[in-house]
């Protein structure tokens, strides 16, 4: 199911931001409604007190956000989601978390916010792709890595959007659309740690212009 292989997928991002940042880089991830209801194992992380409270300032933000308008965050996971496989934005709370890594927050972000440090920072957006994209860019990316289990068009004109497939099937169907297949961490083709260290050597490649990600070729 698309559940399971976003599940094996996502730490494999994990894989390549936990190695993007002991090199020496900065690595934002975000999409406050995708790690809210996982942010109890995202606290433990922060590098200090003041980072862990702007974390939950922001995790207040919007809950305060939806009360205003008198709605729950039952909007997620989306119907596409839910027909892949996810029963609950606790699943999805947990694969978005996991694409984070393991190492250090070393800063919060409010949304388009610029970045001010290296290493793993979180970058609090709302979870629309093209809105969470543009806040990023705001922020400073220069490069994406965009997972997905279901397809999408998505692409950011400002920056190269490396889409890595969480499904063997969708790669197959998009070939020229999909840039790193991790559905064969799901069928056993690939280790978690094969496809992140793929996921990095790509990201290496297209950050040095050696490469161009599929997104950029067809200039979505």
């Amino acid at each position: 199911s698309d559940a399971f292989s976003g599940v094996t997928s996502n730490p494999a991002v994990g894989y390549a931001a936990d190695l993007l940042v002991r090199a020496g880089a900065t690595v934002l991830f975000s999409e406050v409604s995708e790690v809210r209801d996982g942010v109890h194992l995202l606290t433990p992380r922060t590098i200090d007190e003041k980072v862990g409270q702007k974390l939950k300032d922001e995790m207040a933000w919007y809950d305060n956000y939806l009360d205003l308008g008198s709605v729950d965050r039952d909007a997620n996971p989306t119907p596409g989601n839910k027909e892949g496989g996810l029963a609950n934005i606790v699943e999805k709370s947990l694969g978005s978390i996991a694409k984070s890594g393991s190492t250090a927050i070393v800063d919060v972000l409010s949304p388009g916010e610029k970045v001010k440090k290296k290493g793993l920072v979180y970058a609090a957006t709302p979870a629309s792709d093209f809105v969470c994209g543009t806040c990023q860019l705001a922020s400073g990316i220069t490069l994406q890595v965009f997972t997905t289990g279901r397809g999408t068009p998505y692409g950011l004109a400002m920056a190269p959007v490396i889409k890595v497939s969480s499904r063997t099937a969708l790669t197959n169907k998009w070939k020229n659309l999909i840039d790193i297949d991790a559905g064969k961490i799901a069928t056993g083709e690939a280790t978690i740690e094969e496809v992140g260290q793929e996921i990095f050597e790509l990201i290496l490649e297209v950050a040095s212009g050696n490469k161009k990600v599929w997104a950029d070729y067809w200039g979505i």
